[in-house]
């Protein structure tokens, strides 16, 4: 088999505008990217860490990325990418996925009936935080172009002004017609959070994500068993290995971002477990360029979804990188026209 080269090249995307969350705002994301080659073709993939949750952040990752994936340089390309992924330490989990989707690019690009362009799947649209002025123009936006559920960012804002959105909607909207979605990023304290959640019921709302800050299980475990509103686990599967934790919480749903978890077989490990206990789940980005964005949305072409994904993020960015994905009347398709070349082959570093 032909050995294969890596290159290793960062690149710092530009928001279209100041995205809200709980956590702060951002403007910029650093994302940095792996070019592997045998010569002939050419694979690419992306690691997008994000401060105060990935494991493996820092200001700048471009070393440590360079070495954890150094070691693959000039070896022969392995029948199962997963003999290389489990080289790089579980605590590195978008190295672990950029090198995982850049092997599949390269040699096993993923095939079901979103990637032959027959299927598309059905996405949420995200309203970022910000002033009630900002939100109430992002939902008229998306509810302009077709969208049937919505996802608000919550928890940075006065919490009487986000439930005045919540209502603004719901007095145009029955639950059947629109589902909403609500992502509180763990800005709620655990007293606090029964009083929200039973304010926040009074809308109908599909879920709610990670309603108080991850590694709380026995909080998050009574929050779950009071049954006040659906609670879906996100930022509390970051780093988890041990699938108990997540039984003992016994959420009714999980939302799985591979550059969180560990990569595609992290995640689809993930979904074993879902489908094993029951439980619904939707995957989402985490803020990765289209190129991260396009891998995603084609590793869940793989299944048979059910309810709205979060894979509307590839418009995020002034800067972003052409795709094959496009959205339209809330639904996310892929066009298997689009040529299979990296945006970095002529770039010369």
């Amino acid at each position: 088999m032909s050995k294969i080269s890596l290159r290793f090249i960062p690149h710092e995307l530009q928001f279209h505008f100041e995205a809200g969350t709980s956590r702060g705002v951002l403007s910029k994301k650093k994302s940095y990217f792996v070019e592997l080659s045998d010569g002939n073709r050419r694979g690419i993939g992306e690691a997008g860490p994000l401060g105060g949750l990935s494991p493996e952040f820092s200001d700048d990752c471009s070393a440590a990325f360079e070495r954890a994936l150094q070691p693959f340089q000039g070896r022969e390309l392995p029948s199962d990418i997963a003999d290389w992924v489990n080289e790089i330490p579980f605590e590195q989990p978008s190295f672990r996925f950029a090198l995982e989707t850049a092997y599949h690019d390269l040699v096993a690009p993923f095939s079901n009936e979103f990637t032959r362009g027959i299927q598309f799947i059905p996405i949420n649209g995200l309203i970022w935080m910000g002033s009630a002025e900002f939100m109430r123009e992002q939902i008229e936006q998306k509810l302009a172009h077709g969208y049937t559920c919505l996802k608000l960012k919550i928890g940075a804002i006065d919490f009487d002004t986000e439930l005045s959105l919540l209502e603004s909607i719901r007095s145009r909207f029955t639950a059947e017609q629109l589902i909403l979605r609500v992502d509180a990023n763990g800005a709620f304290s655990a007293s606090d959070a029964p009083f929200k959640l039973e304010k926040l019921a009074a809308y109908e709302l599909h879920s709610v994500e990670q309603p108080i800050k991850a590694g709380q299980p026995e909080e998050m475990r009574k929050l779950v068993a009071q049954q006040i509103l659906p609670i879906a686990l996100d930022e509390e599967l970051i780093g988890m290995q041990d699938k108990s934790i997540a039984s003992f919480i016994n959420p009714e749903y999980i939302i799985l971002k591979p550059s969180f978890l560990g990569g595609i077989q992290a995640t689809r490990d993930w979904i074993s477990w879902a489908t094993e206990k029951g439980k619904d789940w939707w995957i989402t980005s985490a803020l990765e360029s289209n190129i991260g964005l396009q891998a995603i949305a084609q590793l869940t072409g793989d299944y048979d979804i059910k309810i709205p994904q979060g894979l509307g993020t590839g418009q995020l960015y002034t800067n972003n990188f052409a795709s094959g994905l496009s959205i339209e009347k809330g639904n996310i398709s892929f066009d298997p026209s689009f040529p299979r070349e990296s945006p970095f082959q002529n770039l010369s570093l």
